[in-house]
């Protein structure tokens, strides 16, 4: 293929986008571009002796949409089709992460085999953290930015991915380092008016017959890349300066005049094989009358675009944008808001009408001029007036303020969106808020498919082009390097899911008093407290988190307690009390309750497996149900050193540690069952707390037991209790081994 048949493909490709709208493209996006930025009396002949106002709607509108949709933080996770996810597979793939991750044993990722279940189920872990690493790389959250407002300036938001073989890794491929790995993905937005598709009517990148892309590059540059690619030097020479064509912008039709650049085309195409069964991603670049590089591989199955439509048009891969539609009334606002400034200052500072026949001198509105006249009385009074402006009508700024309002309300930015309402009622604002964000959920979902796009194409890349390198790894663990080989998973089918975390619709003082209210209830720990506060709130925070679990093991090393005084529940420390009057007697539980096993009243302190065989013999809902009374039995017959050693750790280290104590002295099948009937080992910490915190309420009340309880069973400790602090008031000592039994 010569370069003046691509250019003629190009050519083609202008005057289709010259034919969109009333404008054509070019012109249409130059205007759209303009109207944002501010620059709305372009072109006016208004003259300068008056203030051309504007109140730009658009821009407010468009800020709005694009940071709704591009809000909420987002998440790449990649997996092998055909390839199951259970959970065995996944703990073999999580031991096996934590054996390379801690001693680099790639040897366990055999080379001759085909890949394991758990060994894809690591990889597709790897490229999930790999993809946030590349992603800071190449600064992906500001090209996402910046596509979402290309599209609302233009229709449609393009990002280009390309090898840049000159980029520094810091691998080597031996182990002395002498042979330096280059070479790594590099993105680039593209301005959709320099994109030229070969079948524009059909909405779909992969099956586009070519694409062509167009930029501007300096002469020198494209003469030093096609001397590296050994061109010869008839073709160097005849890369020449040109005029400006079809660029994106006004800025871009006006180059320095000493600038020397050329349009430069990269063609792109899918070249089958005769049987029309495979193909190839090819690509050639070319300028006016020369070759800068002849046609090469691009090694991938993905031409290597994502696109992102605000407005999708039938028959057109090229989208449309609501900013064209918006710009008359963002005209009639700029009018109407000019003329109403301007009767304000005709009534304000009225024209002035001078007899120069009287007055002979300049009048000006300097305050205090003496004004010489020439002639009588009447002359004087004739000398100077001014000319009353007619009234203006208080309607006319009604109007303005409406048509600003509609045209905000119909674009879906109204007070409560843009947080322009008085917080008087913060629940209110956020369901109206969410409400109005509500006709978003299509621009969020077409937002999301163009960033799995993203993901697969860099899969490509990754697979294709990466060879035996290591992936930069950085989660909870620190930062390191999995060994890794592309074409070990080539043959794989890779899906990419996109997960949508929250959006920040609360400010960051809201965010800290909820966090507030999850400390003080005891659902999250300091430490998750302290991950989650706001950026820059709190400085040195890892440091402080670092330090946390240090200090806690110097206190208990040293043997001391905070002094926990009467009457201080489980969230500070367990009364001395409590610990006493639960060990000193094992609830009277019955036997037979509905629903809950039969025999689970005998002492396990006497036979610890009974429980466990009990625990074992339970049906799943019975555990979901009965897990605060399981821990409640539990409690009771905890011997004293143990439930001393559970009040000790809830003091120093809070109640995860104290659940953690509390499991420690049990088998591993009680333990597991326990976890399972309170749902997980936070929500067993928490129902800890708690349990402790009422039966110890319970037993310090004036009213009977029965009445302090809610159940029976939580009766018979507080009076267990109850009779043990009398007992220890008395002076007495409890059975022997600090446990008494009745019957």
């Amino acid at each position: 293929m010569l370069p003046k048949d691509i250019f003629h493909e190009y050519e083609k490709g202008v005057q289709y986008k010259a034919a969109i709208g009333g404008r054509g493209m070019f012109e249409q996006n130059k205007l759209n571009e303009r109207f944002y930025a501010g620059d709305q009396w372009h072109g006016a002949k208004c003259g300068a002796d008056r203030p051309l106002v504007r109140h730009n709607v658009i821009r407010r509108i468009g800020d709005y949409k694009i940071s709704m949709i591009a809000g909420a933080p987002l998440s790449v996770c990649y997996s092998a089709e055909g390839v199951p996810e259970t959970t065995d597979i996944k703990e073999r793939a999580e031991a096996l992460r934590s054996r390379v991750r801690q001693a680099g044993a790639a040897e366990e990722i055999a080379e001759s085999e085909q890949p394991k279940a758990d060994e894809i189920a690591l990889v597709m872990s790897a490229l999930n953290d790999y993809f946030k690493a590349t992603a800071e790389r190449v600064r992906l959250d500001d090209l996402k930015h910046d596509a979402l407002k290309s599209a609302y300036l233009t229709g449609t938001g393009i990002l280009y991915t390309y090898w840049d073989p000159d980029i520094r890794t810091g691998l080597y491929a031996d182990a002395g380092q002498t042979k330096a790995i280059t070479g790594d993905i590099a993105c680039e937005l593209l301005d959709v008016e320099n994109v030229y598709f070969g079948d524009p009517s059909r909405d779909n990148v992969e099956s586009q017959p070519y694409i062509i892309l167009a930029q501007r590059r300096s002469v020198e540059e494209l003469r030093r890349e096609a001397g590296r690619n050994r061109r010869p030097e008839a073709e160097i020479q005849a890369i020449k300066p040109d005029n400006v064509e079809y660029m994106a912008g006004d800025r871009a039709d006006t180059e320095q005049t000493d600038a020397k650049n050329c349009t430069v085309l990269t063609r792109l195409w899918k070249e089958w094989d005769k049987e029309g069964k495979e193909y190839k991603v090819m690509a050639m670049r070319v300028v006016r009358g020369a070759v800068i590089r002849s046609p090469w591989d691009l090694k991938i199955r993905r031409y290597p675009l994502a696109k992102f439509s605000w407005d999708k048009r039938k028959g057109s891969i090229y989208g449309d944008t609501e900013l064209t539609y918006l710009i008359p009334n963002q005209i009639a606002i700029n009018r109407m808001v000019t003329a109403s400034v301007w009767a304000v200052m005709v009534m304000g500072m009225p024209l002035m009408v001078v007899n120069n026949e009287v007055v002979p001198q300049a009048i000006t509105n300097d305050p205090g001029q003496i004004i010489r006249v020439n002639g009588s009385g009447e002359d004087v009074a004739s000398a100077v007036r001014y000319v009353a402006p007619p009234n203006f009508s208080p309607n006319y700024d009604n109007s303005v303020n409406s048509l600003i309002a509609n045209t905000m309300t119909h674009a879906g930015a109204n007070d409560a969106a843009l947080g322009d309402m008085r917080p008087d009622n913060t629940s209110a604002i956020i369901t109206l808020r969410e409400a109005a964000a509500q006709p978003l959920q299509p621009y969020q979902n077409a937002f999301y498919a163009f960033i799995e796009e993203v993901a697969r194409i860099w899969a490509e890349f990754w697979l294709y082009l990466y060879g035996r390198r290591s992936l930069k790894i950085a989660d909870r663990e620190g930062t390191w390097y999995l060994p890794f080989d592309g074409a070990r998973y080539r043959q794989l089918a890779l899906s990419v899911r996109v997960e949508v975390g929250a959006s920040p619709l609360w400010s960051e003082t809201e965010t800290i008093r909820t966090l507030d209210n999850l400390l003080d209830r005891q659902i999250i720990t300091a430490e998750q407290y302290l991950q989650r506060m706001p950026k820059g709130i709190i400085p040195d925070m890892a440091g402080i988190v670092k330090e946390m679990p240090g200090q806690a093991a110097e206190m208990n090393a040293g043997g001391s307690l905070p002094d926990m005084g009467p009457g201080m529940d489980m969230a500070v420390g367990l009364p001395e009390e409590l610990s006493s009057g639960m060990s000193g007697r094992a609830a009277e539980l019955p036997a037979d309750r509905p629903g809950e096993p039969a025999g689970i009243g005998i002492d396990i302190a006497d036979d610890p497996m009974a429980l466990a065989g009990i625990l074992q013999e339970m049906p799943p809902e019975g555990i979901r149900d009965g897990g605060q009374w399981l821990l409640l039995d539990m409690l009771c017959r905890l011997p004293d050193d143990q439930l001393q050693a559970v009040a000790e750790t809830a003091a120093g280290q809070g109640e995860q540690a104290a659940a953690a104590r509390l499991l420690a002295g049990l088998e591993e099948g009680p333990a597991r069952r326990l976890i399972e009937a309170c749902g997980s080992e936070e929500a067993l910490a928490a129902q800890l707390a708690a349990l402790l915190r009422r039966l110890m309420a319970g037993a310090r009340s004036v009213p009977p037991a029965e009445a302090a309880a809610e159940t029976p069973e939580e009766a018979a400790v507080i009076e267990a209790i109850r009779e043990q602090l009398e007992t220890d008031g008395d002076g007495s000592a409890p059975a022997e081994g600090g446990r008494r039994h009745d019957g």
